[in-house]
């Protein structure tokens, strides 16, 4: 069993600040094409990611049966207009469930830690395996972020 880092955890809010700061409204919302993801968007989706993890975590915990939901990550942010927004907004956002959920992780013990729900792709995961999914994801996300910002960084020059 592996331990759980609750700092890494915590501090994927503080690497998507480092990832944006410096960044104007535009460069933000910039996008590489009409169906890729803009760095808010993409940060965005991060914030919708920690509703869903949430959900699942609460849900393992209160023992129930039901499979573990899945999103539709793409109409998720497409449908609430996440690029029309304020970055900070979605940051706060982001921030507070993060806080909320490490509380929620520090107080479990290792059984919890362990208790296990079935997925959408009818795999068994653990709390702890959902946590670490989630670091990994955002660092997934970290690069996503840095390609976009170069995009965006020479289209934006160009124009």
């Amino acid at each position: 069993m592996s331990e759980i880092d609750l700092e890494a955890f915590v501090n994927t809010h503080g690497q998507l600040l480092l990832a944006v700061q410096g960044l104007s409204d535009k460069q933000v919302k910039w996008k590489p094409s009409p169906i890729a993801w803009s760095v808010q968007e993409v940060i965005s989706h991060l914030a919708d990611h920690s509703i869903v993890v949430s959900f699942r975590i609460r849900d393992i915990l209160a023992g129930t049966s039901a499979q573990l939901p899945a999103f539709q990550q793409d109409a998720w942010v497409s449908g609430q207009r996440s690029n029309e927004g304020r970055i900070s907004d979605i940051l706060d956002a982001f921030h507070a469930i993060l806080e909320y959920n490490s509380l929620l992780i520090g107080r479990l013990s290792e059984e919890e830690l362990d208790k296990t729900g079935v997925n959408f792709k009818g795999e068994t995961v653990s709390v702890r395996s959902i946590v670490q999914g989630f670091i990994r994801h955002v660092h997934h996300h970290l690069g996503q972020i840095e390609r976009v910002k170069q995009s965006a960084a020479l289209a934006l020059k160009e124009a």
